[in-house]
């Protein structure tokens, strides 16, 4: 991966869209998903979506960059009788605004609706209102209000409990954007 000022440069280059590679996760990508420690305290989580993803039960895309390393990732739960739930969705800070979580959006919703998945939901924290308003701008609509509380084993075993009230928002997916 590279260090925050080769991304920055990257991120200022006219052409680098072209160079965007959004494939599925490989085991080797792990690693790099914890952007040089920031989210190293998700290890676990990674490791159990991935694991999951081998059973068909979760997608796992990134997006990756040749020569600079994964700039972008999101996550997919499924299960036959709920709606897809997306998760894990993040994108380097220097490449934000400039379309790469549309593609990445694009690439989720389009296997989905291949997969004949009709529903796609996700949470987005109350105050993030630039996420929310990217995902209206796709097609989801906020359904209820969520709690946002939900645990994890970080990288270290120590269950850890996260409060980040939010709202649930859906999209019928095939419907077009």
């Amino acid at each position: 991966m590279a260090d925050a000022p080769a991304l920055r440069a990257a991120a200022r280059l006219p052409d680098w869209r072209a160079g965007v590679q959004v494939r599925r996760v490989r085991e080797a990508d792990l690693p790099e998903m914890e952007w040089e420690g920031e989210y190293a305290h998700f290890r676990r989580v990674y490791r159990q979506v991935y694991e999951r993803s081998l059973k068909g039960r979760a997608l796992m895309w990134v997006a990756d960059l040749p020569g600079i390393g994964l700039v972008g990732q999101v996550f997919v739960q499924m299960d036959g009788r709920k709606p897809a739930y997306v998760h894990g969705f993040r994108v380097r800070p220097e490449f934000r605004g400039q379309g790469l979580g549309g593609l990445l959006m694009d690439v989720l919703e389009d296997d989905l609706a291949r997969r004949g998945i009709r529903l796609a939901a996700l949470n987005v924290v109350d105050g993030n209102a630039g996420a929310r308003r990217f995902y209206e701008r796709r097609g989801y609509r906020v359904v209820a209000a969520d709690p946002g509380q939900w645990t994890y084993i970080d990288q270290y075993g120590v269950e850890q409990e996260v409060n980040e009230p939010g709202w649930r928002m859906m999209k019928k997916l095939g419907d077009g954007r």
